[in-house]
Order: structure tokens, then sequence, then C-alpha cells
């Protein structure tokens, strides 16, 4: 089969397109026919070699995949050849024709979806997820702002936190990204890059602040942050590219917090739950994966440039 290889940490063009041998399931395993694989910012992050995750190389990227199960191995008893599934995780990496998962690994994938949309579930729905009700704690009738709700992860918290009875304020940076922010559930669509936004997000809140607030860049917004929340918000760092300095009694004042989020750090059941959690919604339409570009597997470099980009409208994925 063809897979993208990762020899040596570096910029994009460290990915190469490569002829491997066809994976086998072990017991308990699963091989995916990969019909579409999800591009994350992490994967640039261990590709680079600035993430805490240091992969044995070579390395094939990729957590997210939408396809059909090719084969299993003994004791799996959830799938057989022929469903349509997706993963979250693997244990071969998804930016390839073929993937070996563990039997938790894989997930139904619902015949509402495209297998595209499949491969924009695993890391956008399971991080907005697990930090809205996970990390935050966040109850219906709470209002929740989304920094950057336009990328693959900010689209997923839209309707998870419209679907959940939240009241919903997103940011974006383009008109493209506010009119699909505001599709996809939110109440309110705040441009970031104009200079007083947070003004009308005290207007929005009645003066009193938002309850949650998932970021997707912390290394910029989490000083600001701290001064939009209502009293005990709380802040949930999902993603941040470098470092801020901020004053601690921001904190104090409100008796806020600041939380933390990786995906990677869920157990096995913590993932069980996220994903038996997001069923119902996938099946009765209320989540819906947003698929912003798709470029073939041998332009995964162009890929990686392009997640990292400015003004992201839903997820990217490869197409072996």
């Amino acid at each position: 089969m063809k897979a993208i290889l990762v020899r040596d940490t570096g910029g994009p063009e460290v990915m190469k397109l490569e002829t491997v041998p066809d994976p086998k399931p072990g017991p308990g395993q699963v091989v995916v026919k990969v019909e579409a694989a999800g591009v994350n910012p992490v994967d640039t992050y261990i590709r680079a070699g600035i993430s805490y995750r240091k992969p044995d190389m070579p390395w094939t990227p990729g957590y997210d995949a939408g396809g059909v199960v090719k084969a299993v191995g003994s004791g799996v008893k959830s799938y057989k050849p022929g469903d349509r599934v997706y993963t979250a995780r693997t244990v071969s990496g998804a930016y390839a024709e073929l993937v070996l998962c563990e039997e938790h690994q894989v997930h139904r994938l619902s015949d509402k979806l495209t297998f595209a949309q499949g491969a924009s579930i695993g890391v956008p729905y399971g991080a907005a997820h697990r930090s809205l009700y996970g990390r935050a704690k966040g109850v219906r009738g709470e209002t929740v702002l989304v920094h950057g709700a336009s990328g693959g992860v900010g689209t997923a918290a839209v309707q998870l936190a419209r679907a959940g009875g939240f009241t919903v304020i997103g940011t974006a940076g383009t008109d493209e990204g506010l009119a699909l922010v505001l599709k996809e559930g939110a109440h309110h669509a705040l441009n970031h890059r104009e200079p007083d936004y947070e003004k009308k997000i005290a207007e929005l809140s009645g003066g009193r602040g938002v309850n949650v607030i998932l970021e997707m860049l912390a290394n910029v917004n989490l000083r600001r942050d701290l001064d939009l929340l209502a009293p005990r918000g709380r802040v949930v760092v999902i993603g941040s590219r470098g470092a801020i300095e901020i004053d601690p009694r921001a904190t104090m004042t409100k008796d806020s917090a600041i939380l933390g989020m990786s995906l990677m750090n869920s157990s096995a059941e913590e993932l069980s739950e996220i994903y038996g959690d997001l069923v119902k919604g996938f099946d009765a339409g209320t989540l819906r994966p947003i698929v912003g570009r798709k470029f073939p597997l041998t332009e995964a470099p162009k890929a990686h440039a392009a997640v990292m980009e400015p003004g992201a409208r839903g997820k990217i994925v490869l197409i072996p």
C-alpha cells in the first residue's frame, strides 16, 4: 500500500509517499480501508518535533480516518468487513491507504455522513466534547464563547454547545468564517480581528461575562479571556502556539479557572463515553462535521501548511 512516512522531524517536506507492506490485524485489531484521512494541527506539531509525543521513526501521521473495514483479527465482535467506520486514534497512522487500529479505536459511521465527514470526527469532536463537558463541566443555560469557531474543533464545539442548550458566541476572522459560525448554530458571531470585539461580548452577556471560553489560540487571547469571564467562569485551553504573560490576580477576583485540555490524556473508557455520546447527534443531524478542503494524499505537505494558516473553515482531509 501507499502511505506517508516521516523518517526525521522537520518541515512539511519531510513527509514522503512510500510503498509499505499492508497491515495485518492481530487479535482484537481492525484494518480499515481509508477513504479519507483527517489533518489536525497536532499532526504538524509531532512532525516538526515540538510535541511531547515522540513517535518511533519512520512514522505515519494521522489519528482520524473515514473508511470501510477490510479485515478483522480474532476476538473482534463489533465489526466485520464492509462496515462503514471512522477512527479516533490508530496503531499505524491514518495518512495511508490502509490503517491498523485496535477495536476500541474504531466507531460506527452514520449512514448520514460521508467518509470525509467521518475523517473529521475523531480529534475535533473528541476535543470539543471533552473541553465543554469533561473539563469545563458546562451545563445547559450557560453562555459559551468559542474562540476560533470556524475551524474543525470550533465548528464541532459550536454544534455541541447549541445542541446542549447553551447560549453560543463564536469568533472568526473572515466574513466567510462568521457566516459559517452562524450557520452551524452560534447565536452570535464576532470578528476577533476587530479592536472592540471584547466590548461586544460584554454587551451580549448583559455585562455579566461568559461562563465558559473554549480557547484555540491561548498565546494570543488568554489575557483578555480572563477579563471576559463571569464569576466562577472557566477557560479551557485547547490550542496554543507560544507563551503569554498573564496577571494571576485576574483569576482571583472572579474565582475563575484556566483548564488545560489534551485529548491524548483521555483514557480508553473516557473516549468510549465521548464517542458513544456523539452517536445520537450524528444520527439526528444536530452534529454534522464540516469539511473545508480536500487534498490528495500526495499533497500531504500542502495540507500541513494549510492547516496552520488563519481563516480556517472546517476540517482539512486527505484523499488516498
